[in-house]
């Protein structure tokens, strides 16, 4: 040790535990001192890790192949003690940003490696402390490095000062040779022995290129082995090519040939070259270099996560920190993707999406640690890499395209597959347990199970139907289950919603069947407990639609079962006619219409309407089983079509084609009805069989029809079809008290044959009565109790056994009950029900908006002020155009922006009263009270882990119908949010889009609206058209009303004065004698019997109470003989003149006026009521001082505070630019230039600077009082020009919310319409 010139090293204390040492050592041999040459060479695992062979999967450079992942034996500390000599020369690039070359050298034939770098060389001068040369002092010395200095932030890979000096340790020989410019001198020193024996330094003068290299010749006895066998070579090779890909602007060098690598993205292909993934398609590879310290790879990866890596240039084979801060920015962001397009499968953890990831990172970080001096995991923290890592968006947008995500969302449907035949059984029971409501065949899962049907049945009371037919065919070949309402639609359900859908699992578990299995080969389907399905169902639209769900599950899963006909129908009456002992069974409704025209006396017969398959009897039921031929229909496949049809239907993708599918359907409906052709229908009796496409399109199509029907209002009277018999009973029953919601739903079930549930009805006569703000602004029922306020938006209500409703004193007016002569009648279940639509005075469906969601369509339209709409129709009515509208809620204090055609933003109300709070007095529309304290105040206040808390209290002043809370929060946060703007942190906005203006019009079609006028047009024209008919039954039948009169009053006087005489003579020489004098037979019967066979010809109804009994075999003069004799004394007389020409007078005032004088005297009265109703003070009469006095109701706390600044809602660019991007994407864009308008400046379709886009149109609050000088607003509403207001900006067309109401007295209200300003608040 002396020889090689060194101080010895720091001596070590060891314990010697050998177990073949003596039992009693002497202290000497127990306690012994060691060098610290001595203890590495004693203990090298401690310092190089293992020098044992090892065998285990590497990658290695294999020359024939490249770089190849295979099992090799190799030493560790072997290929630790190379590795601490190339990192070292990788490491010089660090310090010599001019180094371009490593050579790498090795030579299994002698047994020397060589490593050579033309970086800046060790300087050749000797150590003042030391007293020897540096490179000696390197190389030769333990414990020694030029990177003690922790401050000093290195990217290099060495830091201990063993990492050279452990190769000289565990070599044979060992070599430096260096080069230094500087110092004008060369190096060189050569160890031997284990670094035990050395010779002296060689120094020369030098004037070339720095250089560094690095010979030995490892000592392969301390290593177990005889020389550097292909394992070891692959290794060490494969390292020269890591340093090519990581060291930047370095060209490596291998026993002389330059490595064809060229920067990191060039590595990265050895290893992805010719892979190809699970498609068969080459593997994409992902790259970015983010910065100058880090280049980040990915691929895919089908064989778990796998990771290539350097820090520093060192091969960090077991990852790290540094790995994990890469993945698990990847991994968050393609969550996110795969989430979005996974929503109906198996949750994915974050784990399971870094199961698919390859990924390749090359970084640099400052002075690193490892947890081991082996350096394969890197465990510094994150936040002292001394760079970040931010991958671009660009960069994650590739890695969702790379293959990843489909490789997952794969990896998602086998898992999911392998969870759902974890519910199957692939072997056939005979009996089935835990399925109580299955009353299973006898047969099933045995040798005969192809021979059975499974009979499945909507609900108990059909399970019941089903058990009783089985008396008479049989337990052995039938079962029976029964499904629980509507089956899930498998072919958009989630993963979740299969697993856990328990009638789903049931009918799998009770029939056999297998996911994934095919059943094209007859022979498979004898692996199933049933050969058969037979479907039974209500013969209604709800029956069709469980039809078509569980056709949909088994085309769904297993299409072949479709073409084997498998599945089956029972069908059963839904209409009977009897008579005597015969009886007749119809099968559809059309099918029976046709058979009433056919038929002269139908009325003879005994109509029974079956809606049920729980109206039929027990009895009924054998019969029906008894005559299995006729009831049962067997499901026939046809082809390709029948697959398209079972598509269109039910798949979330075919939404257009379905909207197509359904417009057609109207279309042929419509044409059919105008021609009196009779309408489609499958189930005649000689039907024994049905393909797919006929059921979808001819019986399927009538469910989503009516679904429709139920869920989209009409245009004409604004309601859907339980809304309006809600309506049609309550002006039937003409309650003058009010009625219970419970007793009314029960009311309405019976006279209008309501034939779904009755809560369903209870929530509809709530719905229509509620009038908080956000609900109706005109509602038609009265509101006696707690029907919901705005505090839940209505779930407050009380129960429909406690609160009473009637009919508004609005209802009558809105809806005449004169027009219900004009009317089209609908019958159910052969009784007169409601009218296809009600004619309101005004368009009901503007005034409290709609919404609704069927199939293929949804509706939604905002409410709109009806004085606005009353103006309208009367400008209008004068052949002007409508004046534009924005939506409007009755009580709503905030502000409706227009930002483009049916887009709007609107805006609750904040106000800031001083520099720690703000007070909230208004919300957007239907942003409910409590919903808001929940979901925005409650968060902001207690703060999440993410995000701190923005306030420190909140107070509450609320009432029923009014909103306050009073905020408060630091000086620097309101300031904050207020340059951020108060409405956007405080989530006060909310945007109203109306692009699904979707009705049914007069005709019962579906039609899709552009705009609000286009709607106002339309219901203009139509009730215009009413008003002339309406005009035309009333002369009718005040005419014979006033001939009625005239008649008996002619009677009366020509009696008197004795030109008639009655006295004595037969009833048929009367007629006769007052047939001669020109007296007319019964005017008003007549006239009622023309009015009869109209309304039956409108309704196309021939029931027996639209028939009138009135005899037609001559004239009718009861009317006249019947008269009381005291009709002959002088009051009499005298009245009935008075009456006759009173009704005259009255038919002379009719034909004066035109349609559009009684449509504006309907809206005169309207509007006076509506005044009443909404406590408006309508007139202003002279002479009276002061205002009128009210009760103070409310306390000043819950007001708004008259001393806050008021915040006005800011409209940015953002908002108006994502609206015209909406607008781009309309595929129908309509432009409208309307002209003669009387309002300058507010009319949005000229394309003037008052209406462009960039200025919306806004609807305003009131201006708080003593807000600074009054300014003169201009009434929008009203025809006098000269009322404009000029100091109103251009730019800023206002539609301002009056207080007041005023009127000038005296003025007759029908007279004044046109001129009178109707206040936007006030609804």
């Amino acid at each position: 040790e002396d020889s090689s010139g060194f101080e010895p090293a720091t001596p070590r204390l060891q314990v010697n535990t050998s177990k073949d040492a003596p039992k009693k050592m002497s202290v000497e041999r127990v306690y012994q001192k060691k060098t610290q040459l001595e203890h590495i060479l004693l203990r090298p695992d401690t310092y190089i890790g293992s020098v044992e062979p090892v065998t285990q999967q590497m990658w290695v450079f294999d020359e024939e192949i490249g770089m190849n992942l295979r099992e090799i034996t190799y030493v560790p500390g072997l290929y630790k003690i190379f590795d601490e000599i190339l990192v070292n020369a990788a490491d010089n690039k660090q310090r010599d940003k001019n180094m371009t070359t490593i050579k790498v050298t090795i030579d299994p034939e002698s047994n020397t490696i060589s490593i050579w770098n033309n970086g800046k060389g060790i300087p050749v001068v000797e150590h003042k402390d030391e007293k020897m040369y540096v490179p000696a002092l390197i190389f030769g010395h333990l414990l020694t490095s030029s990177n003690y200095d922790d401050d000093e932030k290195k990217v290099t890979g060495g830091r201990n000062g063993y990492g050279a000096k452990l190769c000289n340790i565990f070599s044979n020989k060992f070599t430096v040779e260096t080069a230094c410019k500087e110092y004008k001198h060369s190096f060189k020193q050569t160890w031997q022995n284990n670094m035990t024996k050395t010779s002296d330094p060689k120094i020369k003068y030098f004037d070339g290129d720095d250089f560094t290299s690095v010979t030995f010749q490892p000592d392969l006895a301390k290593f177990k082995m005889e020389k550097l066998d292909k394992d070891i070579v692959a290794l060490l090779t494969r390292r020269a090519y890591d340093v090519a890909g990581s060291c930047k602007g370095v060209k490596v060098m291998l026993n002389g040939k330059k490595l064809p690598v060229n920067g990191f993205r060039s590595y990265v292909d050895l290893y992805v070259k010719d892979k190809l993934d699970e498609m068969g398609v080459a593997l994409k590879v992902v790259n970015e270099a983010v910065n100058e310290r880090w280049d980040v790879c990915l691929t895919l990866s089908e064989k778990g996560f796998q990771q290539i890596s350097f820090v520093n240039s060192i091969a960090t084979t077991k990852g790290g920190r540094h790995i994990d801060y890469v993945v698990d920015q990847i991994v968050t962001k393609l969550i996110e993707v795969v989430k979005k397009k996974n929503k109906a499968g198996v949750s994915v953890k974050p784990f399971q999406v870094k199961n698919h990831l390859w990924v390749f990172v090359n970084a640099l970080i400052e002075n690193p640690t490892f947890d081991s001096q082996t350096k394969e995991n890197m465990t510094l923290q994150t936040k002292s890499f001394g760079s970040k890592c931010p991958l671009s968006e660009k960069f994650i947008r590739a890695a969702t395209n790379c293959g990843v995500v489909e490789s997952i969302l794969n990896w998602v449907k086998f898992k999911a597959q392998t969870q759902l035949n974890k519910k199957c059984s692939s072997v056939k029971h005979s009996k089935i347990k835990g399925i109580p409501k299955l009353d299973d065949a006898n047969d099933a899962g045995g040798k005969h199970s192809s021979d059975c049907t499974l009979i499945l049945t909507e609900g108990d009371s059909a399970k019941s139907l089903a058990v009783s037919g089985l008396g008479v065919i049989g337990r052995d070949r039938y079962g029976v289950f029964p499904l629980r309402g509507k089956i899930l639609n498998v072919r958009e359900a989630t993963h979740k919603q299969i697993m856990e859908n328990a009638e789903i699992n049931n009918i799998i578990k009770i029939v056999g069947l297998q996911y994934k299995k095919s059943y094209d080969d007859p022979e498979s389907l004898k692996s199933l407990r049933y050969g058969k399905i037979m479907i039974m169902t209500d013969q209604d639209q709800d029956g069709s639609h469980i039809k078509g769900l569980l056709i949909n599950f088994f085309h769904h899963n297993w299409p072949s079962l479709l073409k084997h006909t498998f599945l089956e129908e029972f069908i059963t009456p839904i209409v009977k006619a009897s008579k005597n002992k015969q009886e007749l069974s119809f099968y559809s409704i059309p099918e029976f219409d046709e058979w009433k025209k056919q038929t002269e006396n139908y009325k003879t017969w005994h109509i029974k309407y079956y809606k049920g398959l729980g109206t039929s009897t027990s009895k009924e039921a054998k019969a029906y089983f008894a005559d299995m031929e006729k009831h049962q229909i067997m499901f026939k496949y046809s082809g390709p079509e029948d697959d398209a049809a079972i598509t269109l239907a039910f798949s979330k993708k075919k939404t257009d084609d379905r909207k197509e599918w359904l417009t057609n359907f109207m279309e042929d409906r419509r044409q059919r009805r105008m021609h009196g052709l009779p309408e489609q229908y499958l189930y005649g009796t000689q039907t024994k069989h049905l393909s797919y496409n006929d059921f979808i399109n001819k019986e399927l199509i009538l469910f989503s029809n009516s679904d429709n029907e139920r869920s989209i209002p009409s245009l004409v009277d604004g309601l859907k079809p339980g809304q309006r018999k809600v309506l049609f009973t309550c002006m039937k029953r003409n309650d003058k008290r009010e009625v219970k919601v419970a007793q009314l739903a029960g009311s309405v079930a019976e006279m209008s044959a309501y034939h779904h549930g009755e809560q369903a009805l209870m929530m509809t006569i709530v719905n229509l009565a509620q009038n908080f703000v956000g609900s109706n602004n005109v509602n038609i029922l009265q509101p006696l109790g707690q029907f919901g306020t705005r505090i839940n938006g209505g779930k407050d209500a009380a129960s429909p056994r406690y609160i009473f409703t009637m009919l508004s004193p609005l209802a009558k007016l809105l809806f005449p009950p004169v027009d219900s002569n004009l009317l089209k009648f609908l019958y159910d279940d052969n009784q007169k029900v409601e009218p296809e639509w009600y004619i309101p005075i005004i368009p009901m469906v503007l005034v409290n908006g709609a919404e609704g969601i069927g199939t293929g369509w949804a509706c939604k339209i905002p409410n709109y002020n009806p004085r606005e709409i009353v103006n309208n129709i009367i400008r209008m009515l004068s052949h002007q155009d409508p004046l534009p509208m924005l939506p409007s809620y009755k009580g709503f204090k905030g502000v409706i922006h227009e930002l483009g055609q049916n887009q709007y933003v609107v805006s609750g109300e904040v106000s800031v009263l001083d520099k720690n709070t703000i007070e909230i007095t208004e919300l957007p529309v239907r942003t409910w009270t409590q919903a808001y304290k929940e979901t925005v105040l409650e968060p902001m206040l207690q703060g999440t882990e993410k995000t701190p808390s923005l306030i420190n209290d909140y107070k509450e002043y609320h009432t029923d119908t009014t909103v306050k809370f009073v905020v408060r929060l630091s000086e620097e946060k309101l300031a904050q949010a207020e340059a951020a703007g108060l409405h956007k942190v405080f989530k006060l906005q909310s945007s109203l889009t109306c692009n699904s203006m979707v009705l049914f019009d007069h005709m019962g079609c579906m039609k899709r609206y552009d705009s609000v006028q286009d709607i106002l047009k339309e219901f203009f024209e139509l009730r215009l058209h009413y008003y002339k008919m309406r005009k035309d039954w009333l002369v009718g039948s005040l005419g014979a009303e006033a001939a009625k009169l005239s008649n008996q009053a002619r009677f009366v006087l020509e009696k008197i004065e004795g030109k008639i005489s009655i006295e004595n003579k037969s009833k048929r020489d009367l007629i006769r004698m007052l047939v001669q004098r020109g007296f007319e037979s019964d005017p008003v019967a007549t006239w009622n019997r023309v009015q009869e066979k109209v309304q039956d010809d409108r309704n196309g109804s021939d029931s027996d109470s639209s028939v009138a009994s009135i005899s037609t075999s001559g004239p009718n003069f009861n009317y006249i003989l019947n008269m009381p004799l005291w009709c002959l004394t002088k009051e009499k007389v005298e009245e009935l003149l008075k009456q006759r020409d009173q009704k005259k007078g009255e038919l002379g005032d009719l034909q004066r006026k035109s349609s559009e004088d009684l449509w504006k005297e309907d809206l005169a009265v309207f509007v006076e009521e509506l005044d009443v109703s909404f406590n408006i003070q309508t007139y202003l009469v002279k002479g009276k001082v002061g205002k009128p006095k009210s009760k103070k109701m409310e306390l000043e706390e819950t007001l708004p505070s008259p001393f806050g600044r008021r915040i006005e809602p800011q409209i940015t660019q953002a908002m108006k630019a994502d609206a015209s991007k909406k607008m781009t994407k309309k595929k129908k864009v309509r432009l409208c230039v309307l002209e003669g308008r009387g309002c300058e400046g507010l009319i949005p379709f000229k394309l003037t600077s008052s209406c462009s886009s960039g200025t919306p149109r806004v609807k305003k609050p009131p201006a708080p009082k003593g807000s600074g000088k009054k300014v003169k607003k201009r009434n929008p509403w009203s025809d006098d020009e000269s009322k404009s207001e000029s100091d109103l900006d251009e730019n800023e067309p206002v539609i301002p919310r009056d207080t007041k109401s005023q009127r000038a007295s005296g003025v007759c209200v029908s007279s004044a319409l046109m001129s009178v300003c109707f206040p936007s608040n006030s609804c």
